[in-house]
């Protein structure tokens, strides 16, 4: 019973993670746009904001995140460093999902605008709960295919300084971007609140079995 219990407990506290992130998502998308600074910023304090940023894309530091779907095909994401105005630090930018090419061994070609560009979109900071192995993006030369992006990782193969956030292109943005369905950070939020009710039955229903049995013993 304690094991289903817990097991509840910890689908509810996903479901109402996902709303809270949700909450946060649409309440800093309601906030005037912020412009990004080319000094470190603090990412709590730009986390689901919208902002716009301006400088030059720097494909050849680019990389793209593996074992992204969208409508049930595999591809990439890709994310490409924004060399900012005035400085000398670099915004990773989300520029949405590719497709991947029928050998997954075979790299696609990304097509990436030169010169100044002006973006927009939403600040997100990535996740590190993360199994990552050591090989990915570690390995001779550059490594362009990563299983996840991890911000600490990519700033000390790259050597020169990443905000602590992610820009999300907007969907309406035309500085070189691709498929950008971003999901909801509560997407399948009724899926948890499901799972934890089923194991909350599991547990009741193991108090009754055992009243049962009990009570017909002492009988």
């Amino acid at each position: 019973m304690p094991i289903f219990i817990a097991a509840g407990q910890w689908q509810w506290n996903k479901a109402r993670l996902k709303s809270d992130l949700q909450q946060q998502l649409e309440a800093g998308g309601a906030q005037t746009a912020l412009g990004m600074p080319a000094t470190p910023v603090d990412p709590s304090t730009l986390r689901f904001r919208k902002i716009v940023a301006q400088g030059a894309y720097e494909p050849q530091n680019q990389i793209l995140i593996d074992n992204r779907t969208y409508r049930g095909q595999a591809g990439y994401h890709v994310i490409t460093p924004l060399r900012l105005e005035g400085g000398d630090t670099r915004l990773l930018v989300n520029r949405g999902w590719i497709p991947a090419s029928a050998e997954h061994r075979v790299v696609p070609d990304v097509a990436t605008p030169t010169g100044i560009v002006e973006l927009a979109g939403t600040a997100v900071v990535p996740g590190t709960r993360f199994f990552t192995l050591k090989a990915d993006g570690e390995t001779g030369g550059w490594q362009t295919v990563w299983q996840n992006l991890d911000l600490d990782r990519y700033a000390e193969r790259v050597g020169f300084p990443v905000q602590p956030v992610v820009l999300q292109l907007d969907p309406d943005s035309t500085a070189g971007g691709f498929v950008r369905e971003w999901p909801r950070p509560d997407e399948r939020i009724q899926t948890n609140l499901s799972y934890a009710i089923q194991w909350w039955t599991f547990a009741a229903t193991t108090v009754v079995l055992w009243l049962v049995f009990n009570i017909r013993r002492s009988d």
